[in-house]
């Protein structure tokens, strides 16, 4: 738990803050390999950078406390992170996905952890009842988004976690989308808790990181073990990045959901759109359970428009809004998940769980509303089948 009452101090003051032997209030970037040994079987408290490097301790230090775990882990990407994570399990164990999570999610275990015979199946999460009776013997772990990517479905963290904790499995929820300046899943139950850093925590579109948080010392020190054998850590100069750009989490994120309510609103009464995916609207899938779990809706929307639009008309007369993989940074992204961050998905699977070819992602910045709404308003415009 973290020492500060309130997270927009931890987000500044909260893990290894600065350095005691210089009173700089900015951890150093330790830009070394390795270190001297006093002796031998003697040392400083490090070795060799990717058993540990005091920046990126720092780093892991503060995600833990922010999320309210034991122990935190930094990794070279979002993937890196989801891979350390599915490394826990073994042969013949199964996992639990949602049924709409990040493309990169279900194409590793498919295409990779699938050739060790780690295997998943895709559920529908939102239902905690009927999914209890999805867990036979050889499921280990349920492994979900909420809001999930893309459809924002809404998951109850605190259900999933109860059902993992009856059945003797794990937990496990990527919190990319919220971060814990919005949701804090292990104080709803969850062990394992995921961020690709790459977006909101570090929020400028300048490094690409992933973290892992556990809330189980067994669960750390296993983990710890991986993430030194495989290697896949995050360099001491992305930590330091990451770590400047979590200081600024809460004022980033205050202002990308003010934005993504007034566009959410917008989208919901535009004649041009047929659905609009927002939980932070009254009407949403899992409207109240985000209410009772995150502090709001987020900044993620995504909308179809209807059928007399060209979307690829759409896409290229956005102006100020860039179309981009990624989201979280400072601008306004949109993104096609068909053909972009869920491409790897079956054409069958994504027709089968919602992600239509007419789906559109935006990740909403920080810009001024007016030119947001601007931008969409003409874009749509331009898109309309005359």
């Amino acid at each position: 738990m973290s020492k500060y009452k309130k997270i927009e101090s931890a987000l500044i003051h909260g893990g290894i803050y600065g350095d005691k032997q210089t009173g700089a209030v900015n951890v150093p970037i330790y830009q070394t390999s390795t270190y001297e040994q006093r002796g031998l079987g003697e040392n400083t408290g490090w070795e060799y950078s990717r058993t540990g490097n005091p920046t990126r301790a720092a780093l892991e230090a503060l995600i833990a406390e922010l999320e309210s775990g034991k122990a935190g882990f930094a990794f070279g990407s979002g993937m890196a992170a989801i891979t350390a994570v599915l490394s826990l399990f073994k042969a013949g164990d199964k996992i639990i996905i949602s049924s709409n999570v990040y493309g990169g999610t279900f194409r590793v275990l498919d295409k990779i952890f699938n050739n060790f015979n780690i295997s998943y199946s895709i559920e529908d999460t939102t239902n905690p009842e009927a999914l209890e009776s999805k867990i036979t013997s050889d499921v280990k772990a349920i492994l979900i988004e909420s809001p999930a990517n893309p459809l924002l479905t809404v998951t109850d963290i605190a259900a999933i976690a109860d059902i993992a904790k009856k059945k003797g499995i794990l937990s496990i929820v990527d919190n990319t989308f919220m971060t814990p300046y919005l949701q804090r899943p292990i104080e709803l139950g969850v062990d394992i808790v995921i961020h690709s850093a790459t977006k909101y925590l570090g929020g400028h579109s300048d490094v690409v990181s992933g973290l892992v948080v556990v809330n189980d010392d067994e669960l750390a020190d296993r983990l710890a073990f991986i993430q030194n054998s495989t290697g896949g850590v995050l360099g001491p100069f992305d930590s330091f990045l990451l770590i400047r750009g979590i200081k600024t989490l809460g004022v980033r994120l205050d202002r990308h959901v003010e934005n993504a309510e007034k566009v959410a609103a917008y989208l919901k009464n535009h004649k041009a759109v047929k659905n609009v995916y927002y939980p932070g609207l009254p009407d949403a899938q899992g409207y109240e359970i985000n209410k009772k779990q995150a502090k709001n809706g987020g900044a993620m929307i995504s909308f179809e428009l209807y059928e007399n639009y060209d979307i690829a008309k759409f896409f290229s007369a956005l102006n100020l809004i860039a179309l981009a993989e990624s989201l979280g940074g400072v601008e306004s992204l949109a993104c096609h998940p068909a053909s972009m961050t869920h491409a790897s998905i079956p054409y069958e699977v994504r027709q089968k769980v919602g992600i239509t070819d007419g789906l559109i992602r935006l990740s909403i910045g920080i810009e001024n509303i007016d030119d947001l709404i601007e931008d969409l308003e003409q874009a749509i415009g331009e898109s309309e089948e005359r």
